[in-house]
């Protein structure tokens, strides 16, 4: 065995973008949608609906992402407490994306620069994004009858990107693939209107996988931008996911266009490339038993003292106290002797 310290010039450290489908199976697009009638049923279908790529009664289903929506004075829901007002759950959904994005308790929610009180809330489950989404591969479809409403983020519109507490956020626009599309000529000037009182249809917020629709440019019409969600923010009201519910249905009903919901993730992979260089001189003997004998130390056979043969199997990396840290194997040996020189490429991922 043969020990040679590595120069700083050895050393090279470089980063990588992975990117790759966001739904289960690396299915580009989520064409199939359903729900749990049982966790719709129970506690938590006050809050949110969880959205499966199968039926959720197949034991392969899996959730793909949930829908909740959020009220800044507790409307769209039941009172946690019939004799406290105010108090529910979609407010606490308001509250808790709010300290979330934000990280400020008294924050308003604006979209494109118009503050609303309410929102929906897609949340894309942990186990199907790695490090972050990826923006500019975000394509949702909402459909109100036969007409279909194209979503994206500007992340591709605006090169340099906005922060809030959470993160990287890009607006929601219609449009696709990360670009906007101009105003429908058929009404350009009540599909403006809509946007310039309404705001934004949502922020995109790929650091923390999430996307949020701005209620009231959803409940608009066709005609003036939205889809008719008729978003119910009754106090009070009912304890079933009404609101949550209305926004799957148009989801629902915009799988039957082309990429209804695509979505990547992305997963930046920092790689350290260790240069091993083997010279004319080195690494040519070897203590192994079938070249030196192991009694005396002796080279077994006189024609390798001249001429020595060695093949180079694996490159251990060692710290100052000879601990083995990290081991590399050739997917061949590599023959070397006073001849040859050898310059073998490690790679770290990490």
């Amino acid at each position: 065995m043969a020990f040679v310290r590595l120069d700083t010039q050895d050393f090279i450290v470089s980063a990588d973008s992975i990117t790759a489908p966001a739904w289960t199976n690396y299915v580009p697009t989520l064409n199939n949608m359903y729900t749990s009638s049982v966790q719709a049923a129970g506690s938590s279908g006050n809050y949110y609906l969880n959205v499966y790529q199968i039926s959720s009664t197949d034991p392969s289903a899996e959730i793909q992402f949930n829908i909740a929506y959020g009220n800044k004075y507790g409307s769209g829901s039941s009172w946690y407490d019939a004799g406290i007002s105010d108090l529910s759950p979609t407010r606490t959904i308001y509250g808790q994306f709010r300290n979330l994005i934000y990280g400020d308790e008294n924050a308003n929610f604006v979209f494109g620069g118009v503050t609303q009180n309410d929102f929906y809330s897609i949340t894309i489950d942990r186990a199907r994004y790695k490090q972050s989404l990826f923006p500019g591969s975000l394509n949702l479809v909402l459909s109100s009858s036969a007409n279909a409403l194209y979503l994206t983020d500007n992340s591709r519109d605006t090169p340099i990107a906005s922060y809030l507490d959470c993160g990287r956020v890009f607006q929601i626009v219609s449009g696709s693939n990360g670009s906007a599309i101009p105003i429908s000529s058929s009404a350009p000037n009540a599909v403006a209107a809509g946007m310039t009182i309404s705001g934004s249809y949502g922020l995109f917020l790929p650091d923390i996988g999430a996307i949020i629709l701005n209620a009231k440019a959803l409940d608009l019409t066709k005609v003036n931008g939205g889809v008719n969600l008729s978003t119910s923010a009754t106090s009070n009201s009912t304890p079933n996911p009404t609101n949550p519910a209305r926004l799957y249905s148009k989801m629902v009903s915009g799988s039957t266009f082309s990429g209804s919901f695509s979505l990547n993730s992305q997963e930046t992979v920092t790689s350290d490339y260790v240069f091993v260089r083997a010279r004319n001189g080195e690494f040519n003997y070897s203590e192994n038993p079938s070249f030196i004998s192991g009694s005396t130390g002796t080279i077994i056979y006189d024609a390798f003292i001249q001429n020595p043969q060695t093949y180079i199997t694996t490159v251990g990396m060692y710290n100052d106290n000879n601990e083995l840290l990290a081991v590399a194997k050739l997917s061949k040996p590599l023959k070397k002797d006073f001849t040859k020189e050898a310059l073998i490429r490690v790679k770290l991922d990490f």
